[in-house]
């Protein structure tokens, strides 16, 4: 049974990576943070959750953990300073120009349009859903929404 605050690992080429289920929202799915760095060793979990999000995004953790791509490393609380649902980014990329015009915003509850946005909304993350390839593919690459080109 998977609970709020539960700690998975996840194998990539660069090491072992940790994440945290937070909640689910639908229809999205679960909501998962993606913690810093890889690891070859195990390291203090719960240091680890402490630190800052890497990046957010939806991850399918039943499907996931039932298929064998994650494991359960720990039990735990989220920390404070990721309780609160994000707000996302989302946007439809112009196939001509490869980027995205118009952007909306995304609490977890309403969705509303922003257009273009600041340096600093470039960090809100993207909604989406991943799969455990592209999840595993973002973190051996150092993906963070702030350097998505769209």
């Amino acid at each position: 049974m998977i609970r709020v605050g539960d700690v998975f690992v996840i194998a990539t080429t660069n090491g072992k990576a940790y994440l945290q289920f937070v909640k689910k929202i639908p229809p999205m799915g679960s909501l998962i943070r993606v913690l810093p760095g890889t690891y070859n060793e195990l390291p203090d979990l719960d240091a680890l959750v402490g630190e800052k999000t890497n990046f957010w995004i939806f991850f399918p953790v039943s499907a996931a953990l039932k298929q064998g791509i994650i494991q359960k490393a720990k039990g735990g609380a989220i920390p404070e300073h990721s309780q609160k649902t994000p707000t996302f980014r989302a946007g439809v990329v112009d196939p001509s120009t490869g980027r995205v015009d118009t952007w909306w915003f995304w609490n977890g509850e309403r969705e509303w349009k922003v257009g273009e946005i600041t340096p600093e909304q470039r960090s809100y993350p993207i909604r989406g859903t991943w799969n455990d390839t592209l999840l595993v593919q973002r973190i051996e690459e150092g993906w963070l929404p702030e350097k998505d080109k769209r």
